[in-house]
């Protein structure tokens, strides 16, 4: 049996199991309430944000048809159990960052980001005109899901530090929370890495459990209070350029839909994911004006750290190669940043260096 089979089968069997203890969703003709569960307490800035506007929308785009029920991190399952509880039918659907489930299988993490990977608009480039979409659905249908790309924090800045990183030695023992594979690739120059739900992170930090943390981005992170904290903050992170958000149905849940819901829900995440990243965009730059005003020393990681990110970060990418559905999704994924790369490079690259060029003078 192919490693293809096998997880189909697997999580079949899963579901299967968990639905001998669990009661089967009711289906009442007309109105519905659907429950959906978060990885993130209520109003957190842009994750949230972002499951909120989906529930709001879908709700509003069917007149009451589908009620949203948001449930946010630990009021029905963890922020990690969120992908169990859809899978098996605990829960009608998710609200999360696909990477925080590497461990069912590391192709997840392209459907957030990988390091060195894509910017923003390159994921909906390539989720929506390349592919990406499609190898989303096949991977999630091995675990009963069905899933929509559904917000994006833009680039996710390198995060905060109790002490300047001048070389990658540095990274030696640090105790760092980063999740997905920019985690991994920490892990492997040294640091010790902790996967720490967003809900906690500040007391980690605050408490000294870690000795840093990435989050989102200035808006987000000034919410969090990190500043509060330390103030050594480094703008620019090679793990995340461009992270998008996931809503995951259970498979069942929305084979029930009509063809008329099934087209909103896809037309609202779209509408989700454009309007989150443009909102992340939009307020990062006065929120770190504001952080530096209030004393937030702003850092970039020297050249000789970023090789030991790349280089590392290749490393880890190849050791997951050998499994052909993360080849598949790379292959797919590559091209088409490749593609989108090459193009702004010889197009809004050179217009913005000019634009900047002509205006400063």
């Amino acid at each position: 049996m192919d490693r293809r089979s096998f997880l189909r089968t697997s999580a079949v069997g899963g579901a299967a199991a968990a639905t001998t203890t669990l009661a089967a969703p009711a289906y009442a003709q007309g109105n519905r309430t659907l429950t959906m569960v978060t990885s993130v307490p209520d109003g957190f800035a842009i994750f949230d944000d972002a499951a909120q506007m989906a529930a709001d929308r879908i709700t509003a785009m069917t007149d009451g048809q589908l009620t949203i029920n948001k449930m946010p991190a630990g009021s029905l399952v963890g922020a990690f159990e969120v992908f169990d509880a859809v899978s098996s039918g605990q829960a009608d659907l998710y609200h999360s960052a696909d990477y925080y489930f590497l461990n069912q299988h590391p192709a997840f993490a392209f459907f957030t980001s990988v390091p060195f990977g894509m910017t923003g608009q390159e994921m909906a480039n390539w989720y929506y005109h390349r592919g990406g979409h499609d190898h989303h659905n096949e991977l999630a249908s091995l675990f009963n899901l069905k899933s929509f790309m559904c917000g994006s924090t833009a680039m996710q800045p390198g995060g905060w530090y109790n002490t300047e990183i001048t070389s990658a030695d540095d990274l030696q023992g640090l105790r760092f929370r980063m999740p997905g594979q920019g985690g991994q690739v920490l892990g492997r120059l040294g640091a010790s890495v902790q996967n720490i739900p967003g809900g906690e992170i500040y007391q980690a930090l605050a408490s000294g459990q870690i000795d840093g943390a990435e989050w989102i981005g200035p808006y987000a992170d000034e919410r969090m209070g990190f500043q509060e904290v330390t103030n050594t903050y480094y703008t620019s992170g090679f793990h995340e350029p461009g992270s998008a958000l996931t809503l995951s149905f259970n498979l069942e849940v929305y084979e029930s839909l009509t063809d008329q819901q099934k087209i909103i829900v896809d037309t609202a995440t779209r509408a989700v994911y454009s309007d989150n990243l443009s909102l992340s965009l939009a307020e990062n730059g006065a929120a770190l004006t504001r952080l530096q005003a209030a004393g937030v020393q702003v850092r970039e990681f020297p050249d000789d750290v970023w090789d030991a990110f790349g280089a590392a970060a290749a490393e880890v990418r190849e050791e997951n190669m050998g499994d052909p559905i993360y080849a598949s999704i790379a292959e797919s994924y590559f091209s088409s940043l490749e593609e989108s790369a090459n193009w702004f490079e010889i197009g809004d690259a050179e217009y913005m260096r000019q634009r900047n060029r002509v205006n400063a003078g």
